[in-house]
């Protein structure tokens, strides 16, 4: 394929993704509750600054500020009918900061879980959920996005909405889900049940896989799941860094730099052709993830043992693909810290 993302990849075998979106907006100041969208009208600087911090950390994709760009998300802030206006902002702020790197960038239209249920165990239809990303969508593409990239998704209607959005759009797209609930997502999905679901998907992600979560140790043991499933398809892997901890009122993530650093590492030895952070993840934990990506030789895929010994334990016994794990329920999730 000619689009930017797939021949980066095919030139250069991994690419390292951004960091959080959340934890870096609320260093800048974002209050819990805001909308961090309503930024690219308010504070455009702010986000510029945001993309610009990953790329300099050494990026090679970086998401856009409309993770929660939805109409149904951004009717929390009586802003449903700037969806378009707001993604096509988070798209050009973009844009304008990856021309101006001096090499080529990915500029990566986020698009996030609506927060609505999917029928038949909510109200949300697969009509209106492929309309709402196919809104946000066409705001991305206008903005000069040079792919979509659904994320944190757990239920599976959801994520095939997304993808016929991505079809109608006529875009290239990438899409993770979270696997956060004893190796499944909050939804029931484990990680051979997405390897085999997006290729049955009339316009399949040009690379598929995981972000947030829980724990870096869990996010690689879902990145293995997808190995052993057979994909050959490029896998993601955006972990956070380290485990969320409630300290002085607040979310704290206690993934080092150094930390992540392996995380990198093993990610890409897992298999991950395309390899980021989430939640707590900053400038300072990319530049030491970029460094060791260079400078450490690639190795075969590492024990479980091995990951549990470099980044801690795991939350659960099970990765769900053994039948363990929980059922199938709804959730309400905001998304990427």
């Amino acid at each position: 394929m000619s689009d930017l993302l797939s021949r980066l990849l095919a030139e250069r075998g991994w690419l390292m993704a951004d960091g959080a979106t959340g934890t870096t907006l609320f260093n800048m100041g974002l209050e819990s509750g805001d909308a961090p969208e309503l930024w690219n009208v308010d504070h455009p600087d702010r986000i510029a600054a945001l993309y610009k911090g990953a790329v300099d950390a050494g990026s090679d994709i970086f998401l856009t500020n409309s993770f929660g760009g939805t109409r149904a998300r951004l009717k929390l802030h009586d802003a449903q009918d700037r969806a378009f206006e707001m993604n096509r902002l988070a798209a050009e702020i973009g844009r304008e900061v990856a021309d101006a790197s001096g090499r080529e960038v990915v500029v990566a239209g986020s698009m996030g879980p609506t927060g609505e249920i999917m029928a038949p165990m909510g109200a949300l239809t697969h009509e209106t959920a492929v309309e709402m990303f196919h809104e946000q969508a066409e705001g991305l593409k206008a903005g000069g996005a040079d792919v979509l990239w659904v994320e944190t998704i757990s239920a599976p209607e959801e994520y095939k909405a997304a993808a016929e959005a991505a079809k109608l759009a006529d875009m290239p797209w990438c899409g993770t889900m979270s696997f956060d609930t004893a190796g499944r997502t909050m939804m029931g999905v484990t990680s051979a049940a997405m390897a085999e679901m997006v290729e049955t998907l009339d316009q399949p992600p040009l690379a598929f896989g995981a972000n947030c979560g829980v724990g870096a140790s869990d996010l690689l043991r879902t990145v293995l799941g997808f190995r052993a499933a057979g994909t050959e398809r490029p896998v993601i892997a955006k972990g956070n860094a380290g485990i969320p901890k409630y300290v002085d009122g607040h979310i704290h993530y206690d993934g080092t730099p150094d930390l992540m650093a392996r995380y990198a590492v093993l990610a890409r030895d897992c298999g991950a052709s395309i390899i980021g952070g989430c939640c707590g993840t900053t400038a300072d934990h990319l530049k030491k993830m970029r460094e060791a990506l260079e400078t450490e030789p690639k190795s075969g895929p590492p024990t479980l043992d091995q990951i549990t010994v470099q980044l801690g334990g795991f939350s659960s016994e099970s990765d769900g693909t053994d039948g363990a794990g929980p059922q199938r329920r709804a959730s309400r999730r905001r998304g990427r810290g």
